[in-house]
């Protein structure tokens, strides 16, 4: 077992993160700029992470970092203040683990690095890790930067990177907005109607800090299946006629491949809307 630090832990995944590795017998050092939550079963120190040297406090003494404090999407502030926050924070991180030499960084990147939100149609479908990099946003292009940075880093340092791609993580409770998107599938069309519970959002985490891997790598971490109640092939058919299908597709397959983190991490998402 392993001394974890989660950052962002008092936010929505951050919480799922710190759940999940403590019932695996972890123990977790967790930080956040807020206080713990209730109920999170640990306490959290706070700290700016736009700070180098609260980064490396916050760092020193762990095995392992799964650093997921960032602004959580485009809009929240403005495009200069996320784009500067998450770089930075990013940066730091990566360079604190690096001279303390940590085993490994496992890190929230975003599924807005493959080109989301889908205005202008993908290339192809499902999308998978090659459909890559298309920011649209400063927000996505924090993440892009992010990722770039880690590859340099993980080469320096000789510490695995893992970037998970998350899809729109939705807690069981979020599951009963569900029906409110099936009238309108364009609505959803943003991310190709995918999700990821934030059950099995935490475990690809987990995953990730053991998996067998060297340099940095990125995956797409997303469910099984869409947010909607129509057929995969359909929804294409109707919203993106044009778009490539690249393979057979299941009934209701996810468009957002996770072939990739499935052979990597062995990551098989557990739970759904359905």
């Amino acid at each position: 077992m392993a001394k974890i630090c989660v950052t962002g832990a008092s936010g929505k995944l951050g919480r799922g993160v710190v759940r999940d590795l403590l019932d695996h017998g972890h123990t977790v050092v967790a930080t956040d700029v807020r206080p713990a939550p209730a109920g999170l079963g640990t306490p959290v120190l706070l700290a700016d992470l736009t700070e180098y040297g609260q980064a490396v406090e916050v760092l020193d003494g762990v095995d392992a970092v799964v650093h997921l404090a960032n602004i959580p999407a485009p809009g929240i502030h403005t495009p200069a203040q996320t784009y500067n926050t998450n770089t930075v924070m990013n940066a730091n991180v990566f360079l604190a683990a690096a001279q303390l030499g940590l085993g490994r960084v496992v890190w929230a990147s975003s599924e807005t690095t493959l080109g989301l939100p889908f205005d202008v149609p993908p290339s192809y479908a499902p999308v998978d890790e090659a459909h890559y990099p298309f920011p649209t946003s400063t927000y996505a292009l924090s993440k892009v930067v992010g990722e770039t940075t880690a590859e340099q880093v993980a080469a320096w340092s000789g510490i695995p990177f893992v970037a998970l791609r998350f899809s729109n993580i939705h807690d069981p409770e979020d599951y009963a907005t569900v029906p409110g998107y099936w009238d309108d599938p364009h609505s959803r069309k943003w991310n190709l109607w995918g999700y990821i519970d934030t059950r099995d959002a935490a475990a690809a985490c987990r995953l990730a800090l053991d998996a067998p891997l060297q340099g940095s790598s990125s995956y797409i971490i997303a469910a099984a299946d869409t947010i909607m109640n129509r057929p995969s092939a359909e929804l294409l058919k109707e919203v993106f006629p044009s778009v490539e299908v690249r393979r057979d597709l299941g009934e209701f397959e996810t468009l957002l491949a996770i072939d990739a983190a499935r052979e990597a991490l062995g990551f098989i998402p557990r739970h759904s809307w359905r």
